[in-house]
């Protein structure tokens, strides 16, 4: 008897924070076309991952795919990294990925 593994769901996203053990999130986007008006619409949703070995790193382009569940709210693994990021840890490109509107603090505000 041979065991074959179930066809998963998997997707392509950019990686918004490692703060957490062994978890990262992931930020998917997806394009579709409004039924009433046609436009394309743009929706992003943001998934917890598994990351075993803690490889991925903030403004990673990832591949997860769907797995038993790991957690609450974690159901999805890191299948592999697909292109590294060029930016450090705390570049401020990447805080946009995250919504994040920090102002800097080396004055300058009125």
């Amino acid at each position: 008897m041979t065991t074959t593994k179930n066809a998963r769901r998997q997707m392509q996203g950019t990686v918004t924070s490692t703060a957490m053990e062994k978890t990262i999130t992931v930020q998917v986007s997806r394009t579709y076309r409004h039924p009433k008006y046609g436009k394309y619409v743009r929706r992003q949703k943001k998934y917890l991952a598994h990351d075993e070995e803690g490889s991925a790193r903030r403004g990673d382009v990832v591949q997860i795919e769907s797995t038993r569940p790991l957690s609450k709210r974690k159901r999805w693994r890191l299948v592999r990294v697909l292109e590294r990021s060029e930016h450090g840890e705390d570049s401020p490109e990447l805080n946009e990925l995250e919504g994040g509107d920090e102002v800097a603090a080396e004055g300058g505000e009125a």
